[in-house]
């Protein structure tokens, strides 16, 4: 179904057959790209097959490509094909092509631009957020990048699993217990003023002070810290993250795997210790010391010899320490013990989704991916830039409920959940974006998120004028006994030929790790649509229905019918709604 792909076959094989004939050697041929081109006044398709061959083949660009060009024309579905520029060939295809792929696309429903099955299985990591209070909305761009991408590579045709990371072993978590412990003293009716430096102040606390309250009466008050902490601890673990699945669940994600990071540290951290010792076991371990980094001194950096990873035998730019010299092993530890257990339930490819800050993770993972798996799987990180929010051009104030931040769920009760997701992959994830409350719930072409959904509300307003005006139509079942040959409006066309674009997106999206393109595409599909819509307005005979044109108006619809499967489609891979009605 992706033409793209199927064109360049047929250019492949429209060179082989010319340097057959000249008995030449056929060179690698995997530069050759078939795509649209950037003006599609210059035709359909684009092909750089002469561009990328003829050095190889010690012949001018240009006059290989009138070769090319001269034998392609004898394609059945080419209409035309021309040399551009140095050579660039354009392609242009018969309508009959276009009409003949809407059928396929209708054909294919709502499977139209998935992948086949891959065989490949990754593991998608995002959102991983401390679990010490409540998700607020620097946790929001990650969890939904890290979502869509998920969905993105699943419809691509990879096995995907998506996973929590439960930073459950850090020191974050004593200072977690201690202002439960804190809010538990409160709730059994101690005054509490200000909240001690070191603690965290949000009001989210005080129910789970007062299930402590519920569950132990005053029995806490009379333990050492060393008897009460582990067991306000696991308490508040749990509250936090079902505080965290609820608001992840506002966003419409909920997750394959959370993971546990104390599991690394259980018995004595023998996860942690087994991936040491694999990695010893093949030279990648050594006793050592490290020259002092450059700015301002990591937590774990130590003048003094420490049991370290030869990470720059692959790719990182600095061995990493593992054990420290007192014995304790280091975050870092746990991130490879992490990669390893991953690495041994059999994924191909580890991708971690992180914020920006975390820049300084990139070489060490992708150096951990080599060194654990020997090269057989690999690390993506995916870095996600900071999000501002804005309300009619103002700085959004911070939330008193989480007491320094604004909450994750705050902006989804405001905006919904649509608007969030939409607009949350309306740039580049490395990018930094901007988050109007006011212009993401304007009803206007410059909200991308109504105006594609609103596309989708307009084509099914289009089949209920059908069946008003006594037309029989069933979306879903369009294109069967329908004669698509009487599409030959331009506009129409040019839509069918936007829609053919989506295979090839979503492989372009799902390769680069970039769901963001998904948003782009919808808009454009969404402004060629209503664009036709308008024309009908203005030429009566270009109308989607028309009851005294009975066979193009069943065309036209099933037209239709093919711009709202790929739309909803789109949205689904984004994880937004399709909305059939909008008031």
């Amino acid at each position: 179904m992706n033409i793209f792909a199927e064109f360049e076959t047929r250019v492949r094989q429209a060179v082989e057959g010319l340097l057959a004939k000249d008995g030449r050697e056929v060179p690698d041929l995997s530069r050759v790209t078939v795509e649209p081109p950037r003006d599609t006044a210059h035709g359909d398709l684009a092909t750089n097959a002469a561009m990328v061959l003829a050095k190889p083949l010690g012949l001018k660009p240009r006059d290989f490509a009138e070769a090319i060009a001269q034998a392609l024309q004898s394609d059945g579905d080419v209409a035309s094909a021309e040399v551009a520029g140095p050579g660039f060939i354009n392609l242009r295809l018969e309508t009959r092509f276009w009409t003949a792929h809407l059928a396929s696309l209708l054909e294919a429903g709502e499977a139209y631009g998935g992948g086949e099955a891959t065989g490949k299985k990754i593991n998608v990591e995002y959102v991983s957020a401390n679990p010490t209070g409540p998700m607020h909305v620097g946790h929001c761009r990650g969890a939904v990048v890290g979502d869509a991408l998920a969905k993105l590579l699943a419809f691509a045709g990879d096995e995907v699993t998506t996973e929590y990371y439960i930073n459950d072993a850090g020191e974050q978590i004593g200072v977690l217990a201690r202002s439960a412990f804190l809010r538990y003293r409160e709730a059994l009716g101690e005054t509490i003023d200000a909240i001690p430096a070191g603690l965290y102040p949000g009001d989210y606390l005080k129910p789970l002070g007062e299930a402590l309250k519920t569950e132990f009466g005053d029995a806490l008050l009379h333990m050492p810290e060393a008897e009460w902490e582990p067991v306000v601890r696991d308490r508040a673990i749990d509250a936090m993250m079902a505080m965290i699945r609820d608001d992840l669940k506002r966003l419409g994600i909920e997750q394959d795997v959370f993971f546990s990071e104390r599991t690394l540290h259980a018995d004595n951290g023998g996860k942690i210790a087994k991936a040491i010792a694999d990695l010893q076991e093949r030279g990648f371990v050594y006793q050592g010391t490290l020259p002092p980094p450059k700015g301002k001194l990591p937590e774990d950096w130590e003048d003094r010899e420490q049991t370290l990873l030869r990470s720059t035998d692959v790719g990182d730019d600095q061995d990493r320490p593992l054990i420290k010299s007192n014995g304790l092993y280091t975050y870092f530890a746990a991130d490879v013990a992490y990669f390893q257990d991953k690495y041994a339930r059999g994924y191909d490819e580890m991708i971690y989704v992180l914020g920006a800050d975390h820049s300084g993770y990139v070489k060490r993972l992708e150096a951990v991916a080599r060194a654990v798996s020997g090269g057989s799987a690999k690390a993506t990180v995916i870095l996600c830039q900071l999000v501002k929010l804005f309300r009619d051009g103002e700085p959004v104030k911070m939330s008193k409920r989480s007491g320094d931040f604004v909450t994750l769920a705050d902006v989804v009760e405001e905006v919904g959940r649509d608007p969030v997701r939409f607009m949350m992959l309306y740039r580049k994830s490395d990018a930094p974006l901007d988050f109007d409350f006011q212009k993401v719930t304007e009803q206007s072409k410059d909200n991308p998120v109504f105006y594609v959904q609103y596309a989708h509300a307009r084509a099914h307003s289009v089949f209920r004028q059908a069946r008003e005006a006594g037309i029989a139509f069933t979306p879903g079942e369009s294109g069967r006994d329908v004669d698509l040959s009487v599409l030959t409006d331009e506009g129409e066309i040019g839509l069918i030929r936007k829609l053919a674009e989506f295979p090839r997106l979503v492989q372009a999206a799902a390769s680069a790790r970039e769901p963001h393109r998904l948003t782009f595409f919808l808009f454009d599909v969404a402004s060629a649509f209503h664009a036709q819509y308008n024309r009908g307005k203005d030429l009566t005979d270009l109308r989607f229905v028309n009851p005294d044109a009975p066979e193009i108006t069943k065309a036209r619809l099933s037209l239709v019918d093919a711009v709202a499967i790929v739309i909803r489609s789109g949205l689904a891979v984004i994880g937004a709604s399709s909305p059939e009605e909008m008031r």
